[in-house]
């Protein structure tokens, strides 16, 4: 092999080895940084647009593919310290022809976060509905789903707004008066008695305490490496003083039990989602949304716990388009399994 092949063998390995070891050192040195790079990647390849809608000052951050059809919109709300990506699991199994909506909750990710916003759930409900009437969502009635907080949020925005909702998807929601407390809620209430609000386990603020919250979500046991997990907590460590302000909100005597105070206000059809496993709320809450809502349809999950959109996307997935091919009489159902 004379010279000029040697080096043009040195000079192609440099060239790899730069993005290669750029990888390595983000992997290892901002996990964080990988972390939103892969959100960018994953909306971009499903066809999911960021957007922004304002309601005077107010920012609202969305996402969204397709457009308004002769079918319901789906506008997804998500769950407590999460944020619009959550649900792209989810939108990748769902039909293209779908007008899909995923929007920040107030203070979460892009949307504004205001120390004068009402973080209550009826503060929540009025702002979805703020952003509902910017986008004109509502000039036809749209399906609307959430999961934990945000099928709080969607539940009582179904009783407050019944013209604006023709169906609803409930996963998991938050809002419910159980007669005995759970594990996990027992351990809430402890903490507080306490005062010990830097101990909520939502709101992980190390990687072990990252990977407690994981297991406490999830039936299925994620083997998540160690730099992921610091990256994780790297991207939420700013914005815990938020959170843990949210959450006393959402478990005070004002918004704890929100959906169970209005959920026999809701009158469209409702479908509710819950994994068997669930440590966080108690899959029984299924059986209580059933007997106060008229038109209503149950799913339970085998081996899955209260990360429902994350553990059983597909599933999901298809119990949606299911449920709305069924309500709505749509005839091109796309088959998922």
């Amino acid at each position: 092999m004379d010279l000029d092949v040697v080096n043009m063998f040195v000079i192609a390995g440099g060239t790899l080895a730069i993005p290669i070891l750029a990888f390595v050192a983000s992997f290892l040195l901002w996990p964080s940084a990988l972390i939103k790079i892969y959100y960018w990647y994953w909306r971009r390849t499903l066809g999911m647009q960021v957007c922004y809608v304002y309601h005077e000052d107010y920012q609202f951050c969305y996402s969204f593919r397709g457009r308004p059809g002769h079918k319901p919109s789906i506008l997804m709300l998500h769950g407590f310290s999460a944020h619009k990506d959550m649900w792209l699991s989810v939108v990748k199994f769902l039909p293209k022809n779908l007008h899909l909506v995923c929007v920040d909750m107030p203070g979460h990710e892009g949307t504004t976060r205001s120390s004068l916003d009402d973080l209550s759930i009826d503060g929540q409900v009025k702002r979805i509905h703020q952003f509902v009437e910017c986008l004109k969502l509502n000039k036809k009635p749209f399906h609307l789903i959430g999961t934990s907080m945000g099928g709080h949020v969607a539940g009582v925005y179904a009783a407050y707004y019944p013209s604006d909702v023709c169906s609803l998807s409930l996963v998991c929601p938050a809002g419910l008066q159980y007669s005995t407390d759970n594990q996990f809620i027992q351990r809430l209430k402890e903490l507080q008695d306490s005062a010990a609000i830097e101990k909520i386990p939502l709101i992980p603020s190390t990687p072990e305490e990252m990977s407690e919250m994981l297991q406490l979500c999830s039936y299925v046991r994620f083997k998540v490496p160690q730099q992921i997990l610091q990256g994780l907590v790297d991207v939420r460590i700013p914005h815990n003083n938020f959170y843990r302000k949210l959450f006393l909100e959402i478990v005070s005597e004002k918004s704890r039990y929100s959906l169970h105070q209005n959920m026999d206000k809701i009158k469209v059809p409702t479908q509710i989602i819950w994994g068997k496993q669930d440590q966080v709320l108690d899959v029984s809450g299924a059986d209580m949304l059933a007997k106060s809502i008229a038109n209503c349809q149950v799913e339970l999950l085998e081996n899955c716990g209260h990360s429902v959109v994350m553990e059983r996307p597909r599933k999901t997935a298809k119990l949606i388009v299911d449920f709305l091919a069924s309500v709505h009489n749509t005839s091109n159902n796309k088959k998922l399994d």
